[in-house]
């Protein structure tokens, strides 16, 4: 990887991780478009890494208050609004963890083309922008109960197919059962993390069982950049949504979408 690519790959992941536009098509397209070659699951490691440490250190006090209240819920303490959260995060995070292993393979080898890419960023984008329109927004995240932390964890397995964007359909599950903007967004990146942190794991278990070359340098800077960037992100996209709500992102998705379709078409 020459050093642009590995800028640009990095400030990528950290700019669209959390945005709901999807990461995982963004960085497919340069080699799609470009012809790049594969960046590695060195470098994949590396760039979630960064992302992880940027949602954890900006939501350090959720972190930390969620899980000391989760570790005292099974003491004398009982259950708070807090502990409930934790487990709602777990459980949101459950079904995405087992299909995200049964199905990777399936979608490594029919999923990751430019026309699925381009189909789902034009669907999904269409079903935030009625979320956002439609749905009634008085919810705050404390207001969620076991059922619709599941259905926003089987919203997130389906964001396994590229281009249809973890946070965008998390997002939109959630403002469809009825939660405010700032509610959806928050949970959507706290249940980043678990995921987020199983991937990697997973990654690195893969890295460091194969024959892979790893360059130092390149996953320092990928590191970095991805953290610096996606922390940037969060804080830009909590604020844009309160003045703007999603429309600036679904124009986006669907201008990427028929963009893509008239590429491939030439």
């Amino acid at each position: 990887m020459s050093i642009i690519e590995i800028i640009i790959l990095a400030l990528i992941q950290g700019f669209t991780e959390f945005l709901p536009i999807s990461s995982s098509a963004h960085l497919i397209l340069p080699s799609q478009i470009l012809g790049w070659e594969d960046q590695g699951l060195a470098f994949d490691v590396a760039v979630h890494v960064g992302t992880l440490i940027a949602v954890v250190i900006y939501f350090r006090k959720e972190v930390v208050d969620i899980l000391s209240a989760w570790f005292k819920s099974f003491g004398k303490e009982g259950t708070t609004d807090d502990s409930k959260l934790g487990w709602w995060i777990i459980l949101g995070t459950v079904p995405a963890a087992i299909l995200g292993l049964l199905l990777k393979d399936f979608i490594e080898l029919y999923l990751r083309s430019a026309w699925v890419i381009a189909t789902t960023t034009i669907v999904f984008g269409l079903l935030l922008w009625y979320a956002d329109a439609k749905g009634k927004q008085i919810k705050t995240i404390y207001q969620l109960n076991w059922k619709t932390a599941l259905i926003i964890g089987f919203a997130q397995a389906v964001a396994m197919i590229p281009g249809t964007s973890r946070s965008g359909i998390t997002m939109t599950a959630g403002l469809m059962l009825g939660m405010n903007k700032q509610s959806a967004a928050r949970f959507s990146f706290l249940l980043a993390i678990p995921i987020i942190s199983m991937m990697g794991l997973y990654y690195i278990a893969e890295l460091a069982l194969g024959d892979h070359v790893v360059d130092w340098n390149t996953l320092l800077l990928g590191v970095v950049l991805s953290f610096l960037s996606a922390y940037a992100c969060i804080f830009m996209f909590l604020k844009v949504i309160e003045r703007m709500g999603m429309l600036p992102f679904v124009i986006y998705r669907l201008l990427l979408g028929v963009g893509l379709i008239v590429f491939l078409m030439m």
